[in-house]
């Protein structure tokens, strides 16, 4: 070990304490740090305190009692400020900070309050609105990262011969194809009901649906050479997710046995790296997350490892749990559909903690920061006032050095009808983040 390296004291060595240092000191930092229980191998290096004993000039840490605990409870968490930003867990007032940041991080980090008791929006998903960072105003922070950059701040002082990385700012655009044809990708009967229902229909379009099917027309809602020209011309990095489960409710895409579908699922993973884009019941369902992985990748003739769950169904612990068994190492589906911001506290990637297996895992989860259908549909915003949005949370992440996602919809693209204008967010969406 580096003699340089940190060292953590603290009076037993736990899982929780292990996997937040290594987010905080690691990913954060970018220090080495080992964690002891035996001050007398603390030696010259640079100490954090984390106990209830006195070590000469270490760095104190006052100690809540979340990172020591099994299981989940209900934690008392009352929110106060420090450098402007909103801590909690708070100690006394002889710690170095005024909180327990290991604590508190780990609190946001590992979802603790989506396993507890909470009112389900009308999906049975954990709303925004249910969450602490929602209901103190701190949501659209990264705040773990801000933590982790006014105490980097502080340990310099104390410890000036430390040197912490410089994180740099960096953007990826993520792509749900939840409905990649208007008409195409459907089966005879299916484009045969629909074509009765267009001429009964004042709105209906007959005409194009027929021209479409039976002469080879471009579908009204295939943009995808539009998308990959603006994403490659602006020298962003992708991802685009696909489904393969069957029709639903709330899924709506084409058989994953359908040629056009085939067709354009091969084009698109040609050029941009592919994930899953799992049905609804997927998420809590194994057996569908497996036989929808294993369709999309007879279709690619390759290992699919990304996953992202439809209308962002993510259920603690078992979307995670099915997820990681079922051969997936990167999830995508991080953050809120009702509202902006840093769902984990975190503006960068973080493998996922089972708070059920109480042990970090190898799944890493990648959270996104919006969605399209956010800003439009939930907001009701124009793409002038979700501009704004976008600009802040581009420079709150790039405050931190962290990564930006965002998540779009071929559909949200089209430039026409309700999402005019939606390409122009887009375009210099993409432009801001390469700046």
């Amino acid at each position: 070990m580096d003699p340089g390296a940190l060292k953590i004291f603290t009076d037993r060595d736990v899982p929780r304490l292990r996997y937040i240092a290594g987010i905080l000191f690691g990913d954060l930092m970018g220090i080495d740090w080992e964690i002891t229980t035996d001050k007398r191998k603390l030696g010259k290096h640079p100490v954090i305190n984390y106990s209830g004993e006195n070590v000469k000039g270490a760095f104190r840490v006052p100690k809540a009692s979340l990172i020591f605990e099994d299981g989940v409870h209900v934690q008392e968490i009352t929110i106060s400020q420090w450098k402007d930003l909103p801590v909690f867990f708070q100690g006394d007032q002889g710690g170095d900070l005024p909180f327990d940041i290991f604590a508190a991080a780990f609190y946001l980090v590992s979802r603790y309050e989506e396993y507890l008791p909470f009112e389900p929006d009308q999906y049975g998903r954990f709303s925004a609105y249910s969450s602490l960072a929602w209901k103190n105003g701190f949501l659209t922070r990264p705040v773990v990262d801000l933590w982790a950059k006014e105490w980097t701040r502080l340990l310099v002082m104390k410890f000036q011969n430390m040197v912490f990385r410089k994180n740099n700012f960096r953007a990826m655009v993520s792509l749900d194809i939840d409905q990649p044809f208007e008409y195409l990708g459907k089966d005879v009967f299916r484009n045969l009901g629909g074509l009765i229902k267009d001429i009964g229909k004042k709105a209906g379009k007959p005409a194009e649906r027929y021209r479409i099917v039976t002469r080879g027309e471009k579908d009204p809602w295939d943009v995808f050479d539009y998308i990959f020209s603006a994403v490659e011309e602006s020298g962003n990095e992708a991802r685009f997710f696909i489904p393969t489960g069957e029709r639903s409710k709330y899924d709506h895409n084409p058989s994953w046995n359908n040629d056009e579908y085939r067709k354009l699922i091969r084009k698109v993973a040609s050029r941009f790296t592919c994930g899953l884009h799992p049905s609804f019941a997927a998420a809590e369902n194994k057996t569908k997350l497996v036989e929808e992985k294993e369709r999309l990748e007879k279709i690619l003739g390759s290992r699919i490892t990304l996953s992202r769950f439809h209308f962002l169904n993510l259920k603690f612990p078992v979307s995670y749990s099915n997820m990681a068994s079922a051969g997936f190492t990167e999830d995508y589906t991080m953050g809120y559909a009702d509202e902006p911001g840093f769902r984990a506290g975190l503006a960068r990637p973080f493998y996922y903690y089972n708070l059920e297996a109480e042990k970090a895992t190898k799944l890493k989860v990648f959270p996104f920061q919006l969605m399209d259908a956010t800003l439009y549909k939930y907001k009701s915003l124009s793409p002038e006032g979700a501009g704004e949005v976008v600009s802040a949370l581009i420079e709150e992440t790039r405050n931190v050095g962290g990564l930006f996602i965002t998540i779009w919809h071929n559909t949200s693209l089209l430039e026409n009808g309700e999402w005019h204008g939606w390409r122009g967010l887009f375009e210099s969406m993409l432009k801001h983040q390469m700046q």
